[in-house]
Formats: structure tokens, C-alpha cells, sequence
């Protein structure tokens, strides 16, 4: 049976629907369907999957889409939307297409911030207001070769979506045919028909156009649609909160390679935007805690302070803390990179480390996990590469030795960056140019393997078990030949004021047992020796 041809008569009232031929009962979206795309992915569906959109998500070309406060990562997807125009049910695979009545063009938008709570259905992710924009006009089924339409997407003007219907994994035909095993498709029905490699994010203030057109035959136009930020978010009482990861910022963008260095979420500026495109800015925004804290940028020692806890020893910042109750806050296992010596003198030695945490994450190692996270512009590169002044990149290893976890190259960039050390719970491979490279390393270890023996990098700037301690982002890690404890940014200033009133107390004892005295009742001093001490103090402040 002949699907009607489109007819501008029966464009609805709804300006949302005047690219169609009503309201569409149903539209299905198909996961993965452009061989471009699922070379992208590094996975190619035996059989092609779907998930459903309300009808409420349609727009007109012309519309605008909002990205919620909170997010990051809406993905625009350049799309051939089929519009069904008679009952299809079990139809066969050669008669499938004789069922669409039109062709048009369609953007399948998607937040890639809430992609993980819905598991595979996008209900919150793709379901929401203005976020299937489809026509602008429609191309009559029956005057096309379905293995010959074009398809191609721009952003801001740049052509970013160049692909044409003969790429596709699952031909026009055989996703009408499929789904018409499952239920009856109905005339109005819409079928969006996946989107080929170059799908990647838009950010507020970007213009998303898709066009679909038979080379040198009718076109739909350009279907055009503008990024605007919105002040709404989430109500975390209401259900799940969006949150980004390394996996779905990768996917978002299209590749490692493609994720930009800044990722400022709902804060990011279109001055922001360019100089990322530009290579201009090479820092990441700050990520605030878990717990809800300052983000590291925020929590950045002043001058005064650094030089406190570079004078205070890490045993007497540990001892202080454990007054406080403070007693699983030590970084165990780890110790200064010690290379060979040059003339008689170690190149580093325990030189003593103070900053603020930056954080990297690494799990075990497992091939598929490594072939999606382990190379491009990997979780490790960025952390390296975001690692700003003053600050201490502490990464979690588990303890693995087995691998490194950064060489000659990457410490010469946190070095270049201005890092205050560097703090792993495994291994260092090129460990002697390493420590020539000037930057104090802690580690667990030496190792020559690269990481993908033992490790995948995974994200950065979260809370790390590194040595048996938890590390947020902007905690106070402090290092020497003791090992390296951390310190919560909040009772830093206190701690080191505390332990630099006990170095001196325990400096006047040292004194005194060097002259003789025994240690009974000196140390820790009685009432005695309290009043000694308190009056040897007072004399020299009134000299």
C-alpha cells in the first residue's frame, strides 16, 4: 500500500507540528545506525535498538532549546526523520518503504549529564521540551531513492555532519519493516533514524542547523535551532541530579580527542567557549567537593599559611590532627623519589611537598574500558593538564606497583604548570628523569610499564582513596621524609599554628635533655617544667 504524499493542507494548527503531517502518535529513535558513527564508538550493533520520545519534545525550525542550569553536555545530533504515512504492520522488507509518505530533517538533542540515569531509554535526557526539532519542509517518499539522501549539520556555520543514508549500518526500509514486527506504525508516526560521526556538544548561544536533500533533487531547508541557557535545574529531592563523567563527556563530544580542556558546565561563557576552541585556555573549571566544600581554585593557600606548613614537620601535623580525632588522614606507602646520585648529592630527595589537592582516578585495567578511556586525551592528560599553581596532583592507584602512573613528560607539564608535587599511590616509570625534571614526587615505587598494563584512566577532580586516605579536591597535602598527610582545607590555618607552638615547645625539651636532664617528668613536661618553659619564653619576648 501506497503511503499518501505529503500535503500542505494538512499541516496542524500546532505551529510545533507544521512540518508534519500532525501531531505524531509515536516516534522511535533508533540508538546506532551510521557505520561513521559506530566507528566512533568502537562497537557495531548486530541489530538495530530503539527508544521512544514524546511528541511533546517536537519544535519548529527557527525554535530555541534550552540547557538546563546544571549541565554540561547538550549533544546536538543531526538526523533523516521518516514520517509514516499509511498503517504498517509485519510489513514486509520490500514493501517497507512504500509505507513513508515523507522525508525530512530532524535534530535528535540529548543531554548527555542525565544519559546514565535512564539506562538506554533517554526518557529525561532526550524527552524533554523543544528537544526533537524537525522539518522544515517535507520531500514526498516516493520521488527518492531511500539509499540516497544526504544529510549534513552545521554549527555556528561550520559543517560538522557530512553523510548520506548509503552509510548507514540498517537501511531506511529494514527500521520500518523491524519495527513493524512490534506494533503497528500509524500514519503521522515519526522515525528518527540515528545520526552519523560529528555529533558533538553545543553550548548556549550556538546555532544547530540539519538539512536532508537528494543530490541535485529537493531539499527539506535547513532546519535551524539556537542554544539558549536556562536558570532552571533539578530538585534533588524529586529524583536523580545530572553528573558528567569521562565516559559521557567522550561520548557527548564525539571522541577523547574532541573533549576540551575547560568543561565549565552551566557556567561556561561564549569568551569561555572560544578560547577552548582556541587552545587558548588550558584550565579546568573547578569542580566542587562531594561533600559539598569549596572547589580547589577556591581553596587556595595564602602565603602566610604555605610557609606555616612548610615549616611545620608532617609528624607534628600528624599529631596535632589526631588531638582533633583526626587518624586515618596519611597517604601510607608512599615516600620522595629518590634517584641515583649525581656527584655525591640526590637529585630530589625528601624535599618537602605543601599544596592543595588536585585528583586523578585510575581503575583496573579491563580492555574494553581502556579502549574507550586509555587513549586520546585521556583522563590522566587532562588532570596533567589542569593541575594549575600551588597544587598537588594525588592519584589513586589502589597500591598497584605493577605500572607507572606518569613519566618524564607529564611531570615536566605539572612542573611547566606550576604544581607543587605530584603524591601516587603507584608506581613512576623514567624515574631518574623524573626527578631531575625539580618537581617533589611521592610514590609507591618505580615501575617501567605504561599504563595500560595495570591501569585505566578514569576521571579527575572526585574524591580518591590514595594510600588508605580520602582526598577531596582542595584539601592541604603536606609532605617530608616522614610521608605525606592531608589536611582538611577548613582546620588547616589551626593545625599548622598548633604544630609550630609544639616544634618550639619540643626544641626547648631537646635542649634541655641535651644538657643532661632525664626525660622523666620533662617530657612530656609536669607542672615544673611547664613554669620553666613559660618563663624562658616570657624573658626572651620582653629582650
Amino acid at each position: 500500500m501506497d503511503a499518501a504524499p505529503p500535503s500542505s493542507t494538512e499541516a496542524p494548527s500546532d505551529p510545533r507540528f507544521a512540518a508534519l503531517l500532525g501531531r505524531p502518535g509515536k516516534i522511535i529513535a533508533i540508538h546506532l545506525s551510521y557505520a561513521s558513527r559506530a566507528d566512533q564508538r568502537g562497537r557495531r550493533p548486530q541489530h538495530p535498538s530503539y527508544f521512544f520520545k514524546p511528541s511533546s519534545s517536537v519544535a519548529a525550525s527557527g525554535s530555541t532549546i534550552e540547557r538546563p542550569a546544571g549541565t554540561e553536555l547538550l549533544a546536538f545530533e543531526g538526523e533523516i526523520a521518516l514520517v509514516i504515512g499509511a498503517p504498517a504492520r509485519r510489513v514486509p522488507l520490500a514493501a517497507a518503504w512504500s509505507h513513508v509518505a515523507a522525508v525530512t530533517a530532524a535534530n535528535d538533542f540529548g543531554l548527555y549529564d542525565l544519559r546514565a540515569n535512564d539506562k538506554g531509554s533517554n526518557v529525561r535526557s532526550k524527552g524533554r521540551d523543544g528537544y526533537t526539532p524537525i522539518g522544515p519542509a517535507l520531500i514526498d517518499a516516493r520521488a527518492v531513492d531511500p539509499t540516497a539522501l544526504h544529510l549534513r549539520t552545521w554549527r555556528n556555520g561550520e559543517l560538522v555532519q557530512d553523510d548520506t543514508s548509503a552509510g548507514m549500518i540498517f537501511p531506511l526500509a529494514q527500521l520500518v519493516a523491524d519495527l513493524s514486527q512490534h506494533f503497528t506504525l500509524e500514519p503521522g508516526d515519526v522515525i528518527l533514524t540515528g545520526t552519523p560521526s560529528g555529533s558533538s556538544v553545543a553550548v548556549p548561544g550556538d546555532v544547530i542547523e540539519v538539512e536532508v536533500s537528494v543530490d541535485g533533487g529537493p531539499t527539506t531547508g535547513r532546519l535551524v535551532t539556537s542554544v539558549v541557557q536556562s536558570e532552571d535545574g533539578f530538585d534533588p529531592e524529586l529524583g536523580s541530579l545530572p553528573a558528567a563523567d569521562d565516559l559521557q563527556r567522550t561520548e557527548a563530544w564525539g571522541s577523547p580527542e574532541a573533549v576540551p580542556v575547560v568543561e565549565r558546565g552551566s557556567a561556561a561563557t561564549e569568551t569561555e567557549r572560544a578560547e577552548d576552541a582556541s587552545g587558548v585556555s588550558s584550565r579546568f573549571a573547578r569542580s566542587t567537593t562531594e561533600a559539598g566544600g569549596s572547589a580547589a581554585a577556591e581553596s587556595a593557600l595564602s602565603t602566610a599559611l604555605r610557609a606555616k606548613l612548610e615549616a611545620a614537620p608532617v609528624a607534628g601535623l600528624s599529631a596535632q590532627l589526631r588531638k582533633r580525632g583526626l587518624n586515618n588522614v596519611h597517604i601510607d606507602g608512599v615516600s620522595p623519589l629518590r634517584p641515583a646520585a649525581q656527584n655525591g648529592a640526590p637529585l630530589n630527595g625528601a624535599a618537602k611537598l605543601v599544596g592543595t589537592a588536585r585528583t586523578l582516578r585510575f581503575v583496573p585495567n579491563r580492555e574494553d574500558l581502556f579502549a574507550s578511556h586509555g587513549g586520546g586525551y585521556n583522563a590522566q592528560k587532562r588532570a596533567f593538564d589542569a593541575v594549575g599553581e600551588g597544587e598537588v596532583l594525588v592519584i589513586e592507584a589502589r597500591g598497584e606497583t605493577g605500572s607507572g602512573t606518569l613519566g618524564d613528560v607529564l611531570a615536566i607539564r605539572a612542573h611547566a604548570r606550576g604544581a607543587a608535587g605530584i603524591v601516587t599511590d603507584g608506581g613512576v616509570r623514567d624515574a631518574a628523569a623524573v626527578a631531575a625534571v625539580g618537581i617533589p614526587v611521592y610514590s609507591t615505587g618505580v615501575h617501567p610499564a605504561v599504563l595500560g598494563r595495570k591501569h585505566v584512566p578514569w576521571d579527575a577532580d572526585i574524591a580518591v582513596a590514595c594510600g588508605g586516605a580520602t582526598v577531596l579536591p582542595g584539601d592541604v597535602v603536606v609532605g617530608d621524609a616522614d610521608g605525606v598527610i592531608v589536611i582538611p582545607r577548613a582546620i588547616a590555618e589551626e593545625v599548622a599554628d598548633a604544630a609550630l607552638a609544639q616544634e618550639d615547645e619540643d626544641a626547648w625539651i631537646a635542649a634541655r635533655v641535651a644538657e643532661g636532664h632525664p626525660v622523666d617528668g620533662l617530657f612530656p613536661m609536669n607542672a615544673e617544667w611547664r613554669a620553666r618553659f613559660d618563663a624562658d619564653r616570657a624573658g626572651e619576648e620582653s629582650r
